[in-house]
């Protein structure tokens, strides 16, 4: 494995973060043990993953701050670095460093007893870092009153406050634990958002309501098309979230959403001179393959192909891949080629075998053929 190899968790933690974490502690009070903070934390890293590193920051700020909740909170409030840049619109998310923080409170201040004062601290601390993971803790501990707390942000003049109540809300947010709260319970924030400014919480709207699509379609095209009907968002904006909110259910060619978003379920094409190239394909090399597309009338075409990949058992996963997405005059035709690499990944292992490749044009599905991939050794 080559050394050069980028690491994310050495990347976010490392001793020149963690030292500018200590650093805030230490300009409110000279008697934080920096040094010796920065040096045992650091230490462990390297047998670490980034989670670990971050419970581990945590734990070792513990051994530090007042056994009393309310006044560790005290202390980490007036820790807590200059607020993120309010003229920012997006991708803010925050020094990822400051997650300890957000777990700090969760671990210890998750109670009834100081309730208000980690609700309160959160809120503070999701204007420098998301508290998104850390809310879900107490919506599953406290949900009516973590629940109306979030309902609240979502009116607040601060976006990272507004982002965090339709995130910490979703139903499957990445690296997070789940939530008890019924999926439908935070449309009554999401109706809140939806005709927000800033591109940062619209794409939380849109991430939710990507969420709610693979458990609910039907609610979740109803309630886009409610929230288009309205006319309270500017209109190009809507239409991000909308192609957003249904990017997975036009990835599986779901034909209502298709033709909510103005795909035609039935497309007049044909699809002429398809050809594989590369019938046999090595691993680590690429697929090549073409075809022609006839549009037989005026229309808009999402364009896409689907590689049935072989798995261990000789079952097959599909992955789609995106082409192309506009409006076709009638009789156009437009010819393509595309290249698709077979490299050796880490995440994702490779199996000789027959695998198949299909267009998906607007849901509708044009066998393309199938090649075989084969070991390269």
């Amino acid at each position: 494995m080559s050394e050069d190899r980028f690491s994310l968790k050495d990347h976010l933690f490392n001793k020149k973060s963690v030292t500018r974490f200590a650093d805030l502690f230490y300009v409110q009070d000279s008697s934080f043990p920096k040094k010796e903070f920065v040096k045992k934390v650091c230490k462990k890293f390297p047998e670490l993953e980034l989670k670990e590193r971050i419970t581990h920051m945590t734990f070792e700020l513990r051994k530090i701050l007042p056994d009393n909740f309310s006044e560790a909170a005290e202390i980490i409030e007036q820790a807590l670095p200059k607020e993120l840049d309010p003229q920012k619109t997006d991708d803010d998310f925050g020094d990822f460093v400051l997650a300890p923080l957000g777990e700090y409170v969760r671990r210890y201040g998750c109670s009834k007893e100081y309730l208000k004062t980690s609700l309160d601290l959160l809120r503070e601390c999701t204007k420098r870092f998301s508290s998104e993971f850390p809310i879900r803790y107490f919506l599953n501990t406290f949900p009516k009153e973590t629940f109306a707390f979030l309902k609240e942000g979502a009116s607040s003049d601060n976006y990272h406050v507004r982002r965090l109540s339709t995130e910490g809300l979703r139903p499957s947010l990445p690296w997070a634990i789940k939530i008890d709260i019924d999926y439908k319970k935070p449309l009554e924030v999401l109706d809140l958002l939806y005709n927000d400014r800033t591109r940062y919480v619209t794409r939380s709207v849109a991430n939710h309501m990507n969420d709610i699509s693979k458990i609910n379609p039907v609610l979740a095209i109803t309630t886009l098309k409610k929230w288009r009907d309205s006319d309270k968002q500017d209109s190009q904006e809507m239409e991000f979230i909308l192609n957003h909110s249904l990017r997975t259910l036009v990835k599986k060619g779901n034909k209502e959403a298709l033709e909510f978003l103005g795909f035609p379920s039935k497309p007049k094409i044909s699809i002429i001179d398809k050809h594989i190239h590369t019938p046999e394909v090595v691993i680590g090399q690429k697929l090549e393959f073409s075809f022609t597309l006839h549009s037989q009338q005026k229309q808009n075409l999402i364009i896409d192909y689907r590689i049935d990949y072989v798995r261990k058992d000789g079952s097959t996963s599909p992955k789609i891949f995106k082409i192309k997405k506009g409006t076709f005059s009638k009789n156009e035709k437009i010819s393509f080629t595309k290249k698709q690499p077979f490299r050796i990944m880490t995440t994702k292992k490779l199996y000789p075998g027959k695998h198949r490749i299909i267009l998906q044009i607007n849901g509708t599905q044009f066998p393309i053929g199938n090649f075989e991939l084969v070991s390269d050794t």
